[in-house]
This record gives C-alpha cells, sequence and structure tokens, in this order.
C-alpha cells in the first residue's frame, strides 16, 4: 500500500487551524508561530520540516528512523527542535508532530481545552477523514484529530 506524500499544503491546512497558530515568511521560508515561538519550519525546498521536539528524546526519536528523522542543524541544536523529511511522514504522523509541535509553544491551558475538544480515531491514522460515532474510540495512533485531516484532503488552491 502507498503511503500519500505529505505536503506543505497539508501540513498549513493543521497548523492553521490550531488555536493561536499563524504563518510567517521568514527569508523566503514558511513557518508557523504562537506569538513569537516557531514550532515548525520548512526549507527552502520545502522537503525538510523542523518541528518543536524536546532535546531530551530527539535522540530517540532520530536513532528509532533514521530515514524519517534527522538532528536539528548545528545552530538549532540548544532548542527544542527536530527535523523530518515530509515525504517519509503518513498524514498520521504529520498530524501527531504538528499537534505535539504545537503544544510545546502554545499555553498549556489552551492546548488542554483543544484536545478536551477532540476526539481520536482509528480511520484517520488509515488516511480516511471518517468520523467515528462517541463510545466506538478504538486503539488508534496517538493522537488523531479527523476534522484537521479532512481540511488537508482537499484539492491544492483551494482556500477556505
Amino acid at each position: 500500500m502507498l503511503v500519500p506524500v505529505v505536503s506543505v499544503d497539508d501540513v498549513r491546512a493543521v497548523a492553521s487551524a490550531l488555536p493561536r497558530a499563524y504563518e510567517v515568511l521568514v527569508r523566503d521560508r514558511v513557518k508557523f508561530r504562537v506569538g513569537r515561538i516557531v514550532f515548525l519550519a520548512f526549507s527552502g525546498d520545502e522537503a525538510l520540516m523542523g518541528f518543536a521536539f524536546p532535546k531530551e528524546e530527539r535522540v530517540a526519536l532520530v536513532g528509532s528512523e533514521p530515514d524519517k528523522f534527522l538532528m536539528p542543524a548545528p545552530s538549532d541544536m540548544r532548542y527544542n527542535w527536530a527535523r523530518c523529511r515530509l515525504g517519509a511522514l503518513s498524514k498520521a504522523e504529520m498530524l501527531e508532530l504538528v499537534v505535539d509541535a504545537w503544544q510545546m509553544a502554545v499555553p498549556k491551558k489552551v492546548a488542554a481545552e483543544y484536545m478536551a475538544s477532540t476526539r481520536p480515531t482509528r480511520s484517520m491514522a488509515k488516511g480516511g477523514p471518517e468520523l467515528q460515532p462517541p463510545g466506538k474510540v478504538e486503539d488508534s495512533v496517538e493522537l488523531q484529530l479527523p476534522h484537521l485531516l479532512q481540511k488537508t484532503t482537499r484539492s491544492r488552491g483551494q482556500r477556505n
């Protein structure tokens, strides 16, 4: 089974829907912020995505899947940061990375309120945007927000 390649537009649809998150262009590179804190950034060719990630855990992350995850650039080693290859991510993995990175930048109360208003679904992990009925939440990818995934399945160029 082929996994669809994640694009910057897919990430944009998810990140833009998160409370207090906004997109900026810095030196011709797309970044997402909460306030002045950057939680996502793309390389100039948009093949790599940098994301907020705990320093203490990034060696394990990169070691677990070195074809997918990379250490930050030497100048970013002091930050809570890691990088990944967009082409190696599934939509479910992208969704989890984006929301987890956002949670590191947003106030805990905002994150808690947002997470309480969403519920996981197994179908999202399979690439489907379907919602599961309440009470039928099955074992799933750690974090799935199906209402965000629906926005990523639109055709390119379509706006809200």
